[in-house]
Formats: C-alpha cells, sequence, structure tokens
C-alpha cells in the first residue's frame, strides 16, 4: 500500500530528527506490550479501536498491519470497530469502516 509506505518512511525521518523521543517512545510500546495480563493481539485490537475513535488513519494502518502478523481474525477487527463506534459514534463508524477496509485490502494482497 502505497500509503503505509509513505507512513514508513515520514516515521523514519521523524526517528532520525529526534532520536532521543523516538527511543523512548519505542522503549514505552515494548513495556507495554511485554507486560501486563492483556496479551499482545488484546492489546493491538485495544489499539485499533482507538485509532479509530480519535481518527488516527496512520495508526489504522499500524495496527491493523500488527493485527494481520498477531493472526487476527475478520471477525476480532469487526468487534474492535464495534466497541470503537459505541464509544466515537458516527464519526467512527466511517473510520471503522476505513479500518476494515484497510484489513481488506492488506489480506488480499
Amino acid at each position: 500500500m502505497a500509503k503505509e509506505k509513505q507512513l514508513a518512511a515520514e516515521v523514519k525521518e521523524l526517528t532520525k530528527a529526534t532520536p532521543a523521543v523516538s527511543q523512548a517512545f519505542g522503549a514505552l510500546v515494548k513495556s507495554v506490550n511485554d507486560s501486563g495480563v492483556l496479551d499482545h493481539k488484546t492489546k493491538e485490537l485495544i489499539a485499533l479501536g482507538i485509532a479509530i475513535a480519535v481518527r488516527c488513519e496512520g495508526c489504522l494502518l499500524f495496527h491493523v498491519r500488527a493485527l494481520i502478523k498477531l493472526g487476527a481474525s475478520r471477525d476480532e477487527i469487526t468487534g474492535a470497530i464495534d466497541v470503537a463506534v459505541e464509544m466515537g459514534g458516527g464519526p467512527a463508524r466511517v473510520y471503522g469502516a476505513h479500518a476494515l477496509g484497510i484489513y481488506d485490502a492488506m489480506m488480499a494482497a
């Protein structure tokens, strides 16, 4: 996906421009994913729901890709979308539809 490649390039550039913050953020992400009672896939489903609710397209790309790598099913994705719509209303429904489209496109590729 062109948007995914563009996002990766932009994040790489930001990482070069802000190495200390990028390293700290990476450590935070690792700590969250490596600890606690929730498994990594559950945490990614929560992150996807939040990304939908706050309408972060780049986050959708990142978290959908991560969920595919973790073996998330389409039903699990739509379950996270349902919760996001409950919390975010109509705008979350639109971004949820976009998230599902991203999932379908990535699975078809």
